[in-house]
């Protein structure tokens, strides 16, 4: 069985930050041979809150993960997983729905609200209670209404940390747990 990984990063939160890095060496370990890193790049200064900027950044970020991701020869592969975090998890949703990628499965690292209009199939998610970037409980809606189960960090932030450094990587820890159970299932 061939196996890929892809991750989707966020705009400052790029592939070698813990949730991204470990995720990824896990799915290795797993049996992910085949690895792919998209890279963009989105400098608009802050676009928080901003609603024509996120669409902005969402089509400029899009297109250059189509770009990156070109060349790839999608039914080669069994098993092929997304991971990605905030924006990412948009872009991935909408990557795996635009080009109908049955086979993907999805770990979403602190999702936007954008990220259900593409109902991710076969999915988890990770979310903290004090994310700036999200509205959690809408977020918790809409995972609960597209049945992909959610995982919430009381008084965490959008990079699922808080103020005390052993109690994030207990966390970090607990995702990356949950992360390996869903690696494990049957795509």
């Amino acid at each position: 069985m061939s196996k890929l990984v892809v991750c989707f990063p966020g705009i400052g939160y790029h592939c070698d930050k813990p949730l991204l890095y470990y995720s990824r060496s896990l799915a290795r370990e797993l049996g992910y041979q085949d690895c792919r890193n998209v890279g963009y790049t989105y400098k608009a200064g802050n676009i928080r809150g901003n609603e024509e900027k996120m669409k902005e950044a969402y089509e400029v970020l899009f297109s250059q993960a189509e770009s990156e991701l070109a060349d790839m020869a999608w039914p080669e592969y069994d098993d092929i997983l997304f991971i990605s975090k905030s924006i990412g998890t948009v872009i991935a949703a909408s990557y795996a729905k635009k080009y109908k990628l049955k086979s993907v499965r999805h770990i979403l690292y602190t999702p936007l609200a954008q990220t259900y209009l593409f109902a991710p199939d076969h999915a988890i998610a990770f979310i903290g209670t004090a994310d700036p970037w999200s509205d959690t409980d809408e977020v918790i809606r809409l995972s609960e209404a597209n049945h992909i189960p959610m995982t919430v960090y009381e008084g965490c932030n959008h990079s699922l940390e808080c103020d005390n450094t052993m109690k994030n990587i207990e966390i970090l820890k607990d995702v990356m747990q949950k992360t390996m159970d869903f690696c494990k299932g049957t795509p």
